[in-house]
């Protein structure tokens, strides 16, 4: 059943935390390899696990993201989601998923039930990275598809350019925050529609930095 009540979108911290993933499949595999993108340490609970997933074990998590991954290979056990921060339960199987739903419950832990958002109590919607930059996609389970389709045609549309556009702007917010000097006043959405992100792209930083600056200035007045 898909999820029609109104979704609170939040960006989790699970850097350094630990993640139980249950199951050992293509689909645990995927949400193995973003949470420990995101710097988690996983543990992985499945009588049998993927040669894909259990490579992921001990390997050098990629790009230093320091997210580790530790394989348990036995079948979930009644309770034990109490010692973690979010759960994901991958099993293709409807009634080990309600255990473990149940028990995220009954423990107050995040639990998400893959391709089953009937027994979640938090989604995790499509999303693209680009750096800094992180765009989410979600249809609430009414159509992955759709989630993924639109997903795919933003990560065509959001180049590196997009990173350095945010390090821009937080240098020069950071710039303003060391003067003493609050940065709500400014009008930055008339900094981004000035053309910087055009001259980002074509290589030309220090007249975006230049008309970056002079913008701000303007606004502050």
């Amino acid at each position: 059943m898909p999820v029609d009540a109104p979704l609170y979108p939040v960006n989790l911290l699970v850097a350094g935390r630990p993640c139980l993933v249950v199951g050992g499949g293509r689909v645990a595999a995927g949400k193995v390899r973003g949470l420990v993108e995101a710097g988690a340490r996983v543990t992985v609970v499945a009588p049998d696990v993927d040669d894909h997933l259990a490579a992921m074990a001990g390997a050098p998590p990629a790009g230093g993201s320091g997210g580790t991954v530790a394989i348990e290979r036995r079948s979930y056990r009644r309770g034990e989601v109490a010692g973690y921060r979010l759960v994901v339960a991958a099993t293709g199987d409807p009634v080990v998923n309600q255990l473990v739903y149940d028990d995220g419950e009954a423990a107050g832990v995040w639990v998400n039930s893959a391709d089953d958002p009937q027994r979640c109590s938090v989604t995790l919607p499509a999303r693209v990275r680009q750096g800094r930059l992180t765009v989410t996609v979600s249809t609430g389970g009414h159509s992955p598809a759709v989630a993924a389709w639109l997903r795919d045609r933003l990560a065509g549309e959001l180049g590196p350019e997009y990173d350095q556009l945010i390090g821009l702007l937080s240098e020069a917010r950071n710039e303003v925050r060391s003067q003493g000097t609050g940065t709500e006043q400014l009008d930055w959405r008339r900094a981004l529609d000035s053309g910087i992100l055009d001259l980002v792209r074509a290589g030309r930083l220090e007249d975006a930095k230049e008309r970056l600056r002079a913008c701000l200035s303007s606004s502050s007045d």
